[in-house]
């Protein structure tokens, strides 16, 4: 299969996946959990029923929190989202779910993240986002060191690891709105391993390239990679298809408190393989051969051209 032979019509279709999920991160934009803006968590459970969620959130609203998120986790059990709880007000909830439903809840866990801990929170999980960049960076270096401009290699390996992170994101600013699906601390250990998962699998082609390479140094590098990938794509694809299974199974079945982490798991192995397979190939080959530059390099050529007087 000619993969880098396709190379422009792979990378339409990531600039373009990429641009929507720029859009969707301003507009509507993450929505943030407690972890990340101050808050409070409240895990109830109703012993004699299960209320519906709506009311449930209705009598909290009751009490002044108009913005609570009500979610969930079946056998009687829901968490309950909202601002900052002032002095009795986590009793005057309780009463007020109880007048509405007409059944007893039991509070079983309160978790409160004050504005000082969230805005720390942020700034640790930008920094760990950053370092493990920059290790997967100097690793690579180290590790393809044999093989001329290895530098190359690792940042074609994480342009491929930002497309897939902000892919990520963008798929999950959507499902803010669509599922209320929330960034929080677990998101961030989601991103991380997404990272590792896709550095992996990218690492996997790039091995192979570097020993056909080293095998063959007079072949095309278009060639080479072309074989490469085709020699590493069956493994790629089938690691893929069963993390992926395990994490479908896994969402289908193992209740709402993992569901965010799990969507961010899944959408990182499929982006992943995809960006390992046709986009940090195709990066390195535009590369070496001069094409990304002169794509890069064309809209501010194209607008001179325009500026200059007839």
């Amino acid at each position: 299969m000619d993969i880098i032979g396709k190379g422009r019509i792979f990378g339409s279709i990531s600039a373009i996946v990429v641009v929507v999920s720029l859009v969707l991160l301003f507009t509507p934009g993450l929505k943030l959990g407690i972890d990340f803006k101050s808050g409070t968590t409240i895990t109830y459970r109703f012993e004699d029923g299960s209320p519906d969620s709506h009311d449930v959130r209705e009598a909290i609203a009751s009490i002044g929190h108009q913005e609570a998120v009500v979610q969930s986790m079946g056998q009687g059990e829901f968490i309950a989202r909202m601002s900052e709880l002032g002095a009795g007000e986590s009793t005057a909830i309780m009463d007020a779910i109880k007048a509405a439903t007409g059944l007893e809840p039991t509070e079983l866990e309160t978790t409160t993240v004050g504005k000082a801990i969230a805005e720390d929170t942020v700034k640790n999980s930008i920094i760990a986002v950053i370092v493990a960049a920059i290790v997967v960076m100097i690793y690579i270096v180290v590790a393809f060191r044999s093989v001329p401009r290895a530098y190359r290699y690792a940042i074609a390996a994480i342009i491929a690891l930002g497309h897939d992170v902000i892919i990520s994101l963008g798929v999950f600013a959507a499902l803010g709105v669509l599922i209320g699906a929330e960034v929080n601390a677990i998101f961030i250990v989601g991103i991380l391993t997404v990272i590792g998962y896709s550095v992996n699998d990218t690492i996997v082609i790039f091995d192979r390239l570097r020993e056909n390479t080293l095998l063959a140094p007079n072949r095309a590098l278009k060639a080479t990679v072309n074989l490469s990938i085709n020699e590493t794509m069956v493994r790629s694809i089938g690691t893929a298809m069963t993390t992926a299974t395990v994490i479908l199974a896994m969402l289908l079945f193992g209740g709402a408190t993992l569901r965010d982490f799990l969507i961010v798991l899944l959408t990182g192995v499929i982006i992943g393989t995809y960006s390992s397979i046709f986009v940090a190939s195709n990066i390195l080959v535009g590369w070496e051969s001069g094409t990304l530059g002169r794509i890069l390099t064309a809209p501010m050529k194209r607008f001179r051209r325009q500026s200059e007087p007839a």
